[in-house]
């Protein structure tokens, strides 16, 4: 490490990157982001640290999830506490499975940047810019909206600021209470059988803690306040380092502005900008392993970014696709192993699944996301290591953009609430089967074992 600065990452290239026609602006903006308070603390990442290296171990789950880009229109307090909500449900549900805590992160309050396969679209005979997520311009197809504008950098910012500050006073009143799961509205379940298995598991919940509770005379207030982290997808660089310093009484440099940035498939050029800042700070860190990624290049990724094998500093987030995952997987997951690489395994079951559906929108089938997930645990299984996440592009609202699930969504219905301006995500319903049905498995197994 002794050749890395906070800036060093400035000297390769970078992918993905964003050309704006005012430098000036642009400099005046990152100033400005880099004189602000910061949005989450070096503590809280080291927390989280310690989480990710028990599960490594083994010792934990992690649950990740949330929008594929959040917009600045959503900084809602609905819309916001209802993906707070679904996301610790699904975490209630997945103690239940894994019989070990979750590890909670959100795909929240920052994930405002997103990668495009083309820097331009093509509509009628016009070219533009294409959509880059809110932090870079707005999806509507006119010049001005695809125009970078670097005070969507500030803008990203205060909207991530004001989204942790509102999750963290909802937790800190309870609003993660797990002692009522009985309120969990199950009736989207049209599988009567199905529907009492659900029923089964959230009363098996609500018994667990009030069978405890009795067991130690008094109520356990500290099952109503949960950690909660943040992540996203460290893409848009200029950003990332803004918001970054090293703090006091600290060794390092730290990106203040989420705890677990993730480098996506299309940035992990070992020699690229995002792998070159990636490597040096004192977050832990993800990385997408998409289905192009070879074994040496994997193992080389791991000891460029984390030279030291500490526990909980990487996690690799396998998106295969259903169709690959059982032949594509296993080389990656045994050279790891080999290596006596320490990484926190996850699946990412969206990114690989993604199609275009007969009426034109882009879709998932929640068969397919459901299949990729139980073939990963397989493969994990075959080869001893531990598949230690899920990674999920997910809302808490009623959108209709994934097809199928208890629900019956069809290819037809899609247009009811198609909201999504990149990639479909599951809707409260369908993240909440999906969190009973990987339960399940889990439970299974250790009752197998």
């Amino acid at each position: 490490m002794s050749n890395w600065t906070p800036t060093s990452w400035q000297s390769k290239p970078i992918a993905q990157s964003v050309d704006y026609d005012d430098p000036a602006e642009l400099r005046s903006a990152l100033s400005t982001l880099s004189s602000l308070p910061k949005i989450v603390t070096s503590w809280e990442i080291e927390k989280l640290k310690t989480q990710l290296a028990e599960v490594a171990r083994g010792e934990r789950f992690l649950l990740q999830g949330g929008d594929c880009s959040e917009r600045f229109a959503d900084c809602h307090p609905h819309i916001i506490d209802a993906k707070l909500k679904i996301l610790l449900m699904m975490g209630a549900v997945l103690v239940h499975g894994a019989g070990k805590p979750v590890v909670r992160v959100g795909r929240i309050a920052g994930q405002y940047a997103k990668p495009r396969s083309s820097p331009t679209e093509t509509k009628d005979g016009v070219t533009l810019a294409s959509y880059r997520g809110d932090l870079v311009n707005r999806p509507e197809f006119t010049p001005e909206a695809r125009r970078p504008d670097p005070q969507n950098l500030l803008a990203g910012h205060y909207r991530a600021a004001m989204t942790l500050n509102f999750i963290r006073g909802l937790l800190s009143g309870g609003f993660g209470d797990v002692h009522h799961p009985e309120v969990w509205d199950l009736t989207f379940v049209k599988d009567q059988a199905k529907q009492a298995q659900y029923r089964d598991i959230a009363r098996s919940i609500s018994d667990s803690v009030r069978f405890t509770e009795a067991m130690v005379g008094r109520r356990l207030d500290e099952l109503a306040r949960v950690d909660f982290f943040t992540s996203h997808e460290g893409l848009h660089l200029p950003y990332e380092h803004a918001v970054g310093e090293h703090p006091p009484l600290r060794d390092g440099w730290y990106n203040l502005g989420t705890h677990l940035p993730w480098i996506g498939d299309r940035t992990r050029a070992l020699d690229g900008a995002h792998v070159e800042y990636f490597r040096g700070i004192q977050n832990p860190v993800g990385c997408k392993v998409g289905p192009t990624m070879g074994t040496d290049e994997l193992v080389e990724l791991c000891q460029v970014m984390n030279p030291s094998n500490t526990p909980g500093r990487l996690v690799l987030i396998h998106r295969m696709g259903a169709n690959k995952v059982e032949r594509m997987l296993p080389p990656l997951v045994d050279a790891v192993a080999k290596a006596g690489l320490s990484v926190v395994w996850t699946c990412d079951p969206m990114h690989g699944n993604t199609y275009k559906a007969s009426n034109g929108l882009k879709t998932r089938s929640f068969d397919n996301i459901l299949s990729e997930v139980n073939s990963a645990f397989a493969v994990h299984e075959a080869a001893g290591t531990y598949l230690g996440g899920v990674h999920f592009e997910m809302t808490g609202e009623d959108v209709t953009e994934v097809v199928g699930g208890a629900g019956g969504l069809t290819e037809e219905g899609l247009k009811r609430a198609y909201l999504t301006d990149v990639d479909p995500r599951l809707n409260h319903e369908q993240a909440l089967e999906l969190a009973f049905l990987i339960a399940r498995r889990m439970r299974g197994k250790r009752h197998s074992t």
